[in-house]
């Protein structure tokens, strides 16, 4: 099936043996994208009924063994249900609340001794080295609704801010039949929604609780309480709204699994529910994969000539704005505060299809007049405000940077997709043929000096192809010259099987090995 007609915002899924993609396009253009591999275990909302290996005071953290394979984080401010903790989760609420108090050596021990249970939710997927961040706080996501186990909080997102929609979605959460002791936020989905549609997600909340339950009083910890659904699942109940105009889905096993799924969320979303059945991959026929290889290089051009690039490192992501080829403004500061608007728009967009997180610094083109630098940062808080991650953004420093943290739940797609390099591990240089050449000489040297006493030592120095072709072309003289002042005969031979960084330096007529050279 072929899909011509013109489409203002529409969510693609592509599903294949071992991954599942998705795409969310407004206006054909990409604006989010996420993948779920068979192979891989999601734990980020999933509930655990955990055990208590050790508290470290120092860190006023606890480790926790949860079933994987390493133990989770938790600190010890989130140990103790709090409201204020399960509100941070979703939708931003607000309430004033000292969280992080500080416990003094031996006090948490009194309440979680080692080996006791608690029942925590993972915030945060192990990544790298790290294993996985949880918290005591649970919240459990609905449709319309999110419910927090342990608390008596009701509470509309600060996302809604219709004043008349606000009130009346207050009084449609006092009538809720909800359980005693249970908090309950509307989401942004839930604006305009009918009294039914809340009776019927909380009846199921509060029926997936009732299993947690159960699960906690009669399974041994280790445990999974709850699990959180898959990617096309959590795509539907989260980003279905009515501006979504078309789901489009390639899998015929799927197509019918999402329309059970799209009917428990909306009667008239069924109608938007298309199989895509065409020759060409999904992806490529929505203009997806062209969007996602331009997405992910280091440099991004911007419409109007400037560029952006991210380099990504271990503790932070650094994106620096450029002006490149842009061209047209009446005067050089204008030019900047064109490009630089333009790029806080991408830089937002970039972060969420990337899936960067934790701390972000931007060094925009720097700009002389303060209300331009407020323009940009306005312009980026703006951006910001459709991502769903949480994000934190500082003033235009004396620097002309922007810092920022963006909630980070799960890998970057970069490093979830990519490895290093194995020919340059990672470094994305390797030494220069010249730089080479400087080492094979210096380090000939080296060997011949520790055998002055075996005059016409005979030499056999084996490189990679394109270091021999420098020396033969380059630096033969200076060859010679060495041969003559250490009184040796020097040979040498390729080897396509090394590393351009690496050689060795053997006796030439027993064989052995003088001298080794490694990678870096």
């Amino acid at each position: 099936m072929l899909f011509n007609k013109k489409i203002s915002k529409e969510i693609v899924i592509n599903v294949e043996s071992l991954e599942t993609r998705v795409a969310v396009l407004d206006q054909g253009r990409l604006e989010g994208f996420f993948v779920e591999r068979n192979s891989e275990e999601r734990m980020v909302g999933s509930i655990f009924k955990g055990r208590i290996q050790n508290l470290e005071d120092g860190l006023q953290a606890a480790f926790v063994d949860i079933g994987a394979r390493k133990n989770a984080f938790i600190h010890y401010w989130d140990m103790i249900p709090e409201d204020a903790a399960r509100l941070e989760a979703e939708e931003g609420v607000k309430t004033k609340t000292n969280r992080k108090k500080r416990y003094e050596p031996g006090e948490m021990a009194k309440q979680f001794p080692q080996g006791s249970e608690i029942i925590v939710q993972v915030t945060k997927d192990a990544i790298g080295t790290k294993g996985p961040r949880v918290t005591a706080n649970l919240s459990i996501p609905g449709r319309y609704l999110v419910m927090m186990p342990g608390s008596e909080l009701k509470g509309v997102s600060k996302k809604i801010d219709d004043a008349k929609e606000r009130e009346r979605l207050k009084k449609i959460l006092v009538r809720l039949p909800a359980l005693p002791g249970m908090g309950l936020i509307v989401r942004t989905a839930g604006a305009g929604a009918r009294k039914t549609s809340f009776v019927r997600d909380v009846q199921a909340l509060v029926a997936t609780w009732k299993e947690i339950e159960e699960g906690t009083k009669n399974t041994p910890a280790p445990c999974r309480l709850y699990q959180e659904p898959d990617l096309i699942e959590r795509i539907v109940r989260d980003a279905l709204t009515e501006e979504i105009d078309r789901i489009v889905v390639d899998s015929r096993e799927e197509y019918e699994r999402l329309k059970v799924i799209v009917s428990r969320f909306s009667r008239r979303g069924k109608h938007r529910l298309k199989l895509y059945d065409g020759e060409a991959p999904v992806f490529e026929h929505c203009q997806v994969d062209q969007q996602l290889e331009n997405a992910f290089r280091r440099k991004v051009w911007l419409k109007s000539g400037g560029y952006i690039v991210f380099d990504e490192t271990e503790a932070l992501v650094a994106i620096d704005v450029n002006t490149g080829r842009h061209k047209g403004a009446a005067t050089q500061e204008e030019a900047i505060l064109e490009v630089n608007l333009e790029a806080a728009d991408e830089v937002a967009r970039q972060m969420r299809l990337r899936n960067i997180g934790g701390l972000v610094v931007i060094d925009f083109i720097d700009m002389r007049h303060r209300r331009n630098q407020n323009q940009v940062y306005k312009a980026l808080k703006e951006a910001l405000a459709s991502d769903r991650a949480r994000t934190n953004v500082l003033p235009v420093s004396s620097l002309g940077l922007v810092e920022m943290t963006r909630q980070r739940v799960e890998e970057s797609i970069r490093a979830a997709n990519y490895m290093d390099c194995p020919y340059c591990r990672g470094r994305g240089k390797v030494l220069s043929d010249l730089s080479m050449s400087v080492e094979v000489q210096r380090r000939l040297i080296e060997v011949l000096k520790r055998h002055r006493k075996e005059p016409g030592l005979p030499v056999r120095v084996i490189v990679n192809p394109e270091i021999l072709a420098r020396l033969q072309r380059e630096d033969e003289d200076l060859l010679v010259e060495i041969e003559k002042k250490y009184d040796a005969h020097l040979a040498f031979a390729v080897d396509p099987q090394l590393h351009i960084e690496q050689f060795v330096i053997q006796h030439a007529q027993s064989g052995d090995v003088l001298y080794r050279h490694e990678e870096n």
